[in-house]
């Protein structure tokens, strides 16, 4: 169990020097509403991509940033918890801990972990630093996304609990490190694929993965 160290909405904004229209620059609130979309007030430049209800909320780990801060000390002072474009932020809550499919409450917010978080190209575009989505990605500290199951208020320093959890859970950890395998087990895939609690995208990645290795193993005998 942990507490909602910080809460985070934005508008569309701008990035320099190409003018990309962007959502990941946001404010700290001190609370917000949250619905089956999203918070209240917190906004997507491009909706094939973000947003949508299998990503209305992106949690961040704090615990995170000093690692992001030591990798990249001429950014220390803008990598602060909000600055990758996330909504929520708690300490103890990483990709070690947090499994596809975990349910939270927040007073009567329920949430639900519906995949991890991809890093894109406007995090390196933000910063100026053009490995950096890259970085996140290998090192497996992407934050994750939730569907929201129940829609309500929250604020920070609410209790950010844990409720449910599938009987044989996989980390964000562990499904990155699956995914992020040159050659990865079928089996791992298909044990991917069929968490019921990922979101839809997802599973028609990882079987279109499947259905490949496969064929090829097949062309191979």
């Amino acid at each position: 169990m942990s507490v909602i160290g910080g809460i985070f909405i934005g508008g569309i904004s701008l990035l320099e020097p190409d003018g990309h229209r962007t959502g990941i620059i946001k404010h700290a609130v001190c609370a917000a509403s949250i619905t089956a979309l999203g918070l209240d007030g917190d906004h997507q430049a491009d909706r094939r991509f973000h947003g949508g209800p299998e990503k209305a909320v992106h949690h961040y780990a704090a615990d995170n940033y000093p690692r992001l801060r030591a990798d990249y000390p001429r950014l220390a002072r803008e990598l602060v918890p909000g600055s990758l474009g996330e909504n929520l932020s708690t300490l103890d809550w990483t990709e070690h801990n947090v499994h596809v499919g975990d349910v939270f409450r927040i007073n009567r917010t329920i949430l639900q972990v519906s995949q991890p978080r991809s890093p894109c190209w406007k995090i390196n575009h933000r910063f100026g630093a053009e490995d950096l989505s890259r970085r996140i990605t290998a090192e497996c500290i992407t934050g994750w996304y939730y569907r929201v199951l129940a829609p309500g208020q929250i604020s920070v320093g609410d209790t950010f609990e844990l409720i449910e959890r599938e009987s044989a859970p996989v980390s964000i950890l562990r499904f990155w490190e699956i995914v992020l395998n040159h050659r990865p087990n079928v089996e791992d895939l298909e044990r991917l694929s069929s968490i019921t609690a990922l979101a839809g995208g997802w599973k028609k990645k990882l079987r279109e993965r499947e259905a490949w290795l496969k064929r090829a193993s097949s062309s191979i005998q």
